[in-house]
């Protein structure tokens, strides 16, 4: 038996498919969903959501939403996502490194919010990157 998984951002669906298992980056941890979980709904945190299909794992990063599994079906909505095999690398890095600059310069309580939600973007892109290929 196996899950049916949607990923949907505000502008389309980035994933829809069959899934042996899913892992969500959750605002309390991370959380695994196999066939017959129970029904569920959770708050989704920046962070790299990973589909097992086919035996391979897919990572996508993901940007804050929620998800829904209910009768071996999870949907997922949320703000933006990104599959791993899209992303360069070495871009992201330097996203990474020019967003720790920003953090640390940052006054306002504001600013230090949006610098650590890029913070937090750019890791989990780079963790992406680093799940598809291990030597980036």
């Amino acid at each position: 038996m196996t899950l049916t998984v949607r990923v949907i951002t505000p502008g389309q669906t980035v994933w829809d498919g069959a899934a042996q298992e899913v892992i969500l980056p959750c605002t309390s941890g991370q959380l695994g969903v196999l066939t017959d979980h129970i029904p569920l709904l959770a708050a989704l945190d920046i962070g790299v959501m990973r589909i097992k299909t086919g035996g391979n794992w897919l990572p996508l990063v993901v940007l804050g939403g929620f998800a829904e599994v209910e009768g071996n079906e999870v949907t997922v909505l949320v703000n933006g996502a990104e599959a791993g095999n899209t992303i360069n690398g070495a871009v992201v890095q330097a996203e990474l490194t020019q967003a720790e600059a920003v953090l640390a310069k940052a006054v306002s309580r504001k600013d230090k919010l949006d610098a650590t939600q890029q913070v937090k973007q750019a890791k989990a892109r780079l963790q992406a990157v680093k799940m598809v290929s291990p030597q980036a």
